[in-house]
């Protein structure tokens, strides 16, 4: 008798706790997030390059950031090279050629957190056509009121390496590295 008194009590206890709350759902804020590349470059130099002015949503869980969720995408065409020559050679046939219109997704499938502001993001990376999963291992750098926008703001930085040969991008290899760092920056506004 004392043990279903018991499990009625903690049944009408979690009956009457609050519900856990549902994700926020944040957007990018498309003027303060960057992707940065490199590669190194016939051994002599690294090469650098941007994507910037992208597109994204995350639905962020506060109590169970294991439970968020980030979808990216951008153009292609929206790399920043520094130089129109090489930005033109990257969208020639040597490299995205006729996949230089497509856009360039992230949509995470987990999202294991490893510490207090440490998580490793898993997703589907699509890029030239080509879909494959990647890690991004990410940090967040601060969440609260915006100070000018008043309103909830997060920031988050992330790393990976990916292989162009993976995404058929890989001419030159290996005398122009196969392996490209990448380094994410973005912030990102509550809706």
């Amino acid at each position: 008798m004392k043990h279903i008194l018991s499990a009625a009590a903690t049944l009408a206890l979690l009956a009457a706790a609050p519900a856990s709350a549902a994700p926020e759902s944040y957007t990018l804020d498309s003027s303060h997030s960057q992707i940065l590349f490199n590669y190194n470059h016939l051994g002599y130099s690294t090469t650098y390059g941007m994507f910037s002015g992208f597109e994204g949503t995350i639905a962020f869980d506060q109590e169970d950031p294991a439970a968020s969720s980030v979808n990216v995408s951008f153009p292609v065409r929206s790399m920043l090279t520094g130089w129109e020559a090489r930005f033109e050679h990257f969208m020639s046939g040597d490299f995205f050629g006729a996949d230089a219109d497509e856009l360039v997704t992230f949509t995470s499938t987990d999202i294991e957190v490893t510490g207090e502001n440490t998580a490793l993001i898993t997703g589907d990376l699509t890029l030239n056509g080509i879909t494959k999963s990647v890690v991004l291992d990410t940090v967040l750098n601060q969440m609260g009121d915006h100070p000018m926008e008043g309103k909830p703001w997060a920031g988050f930085d992330a790393t990976t390496t990916l292989l162009r040969s993976d995404f058929e991008v890989g001419a030159f290899a290996p005398f122009v590295s196969d392996e490209v760092n990448v380094m994410i920056s973005i912030e990102a506004m509550a809706d």
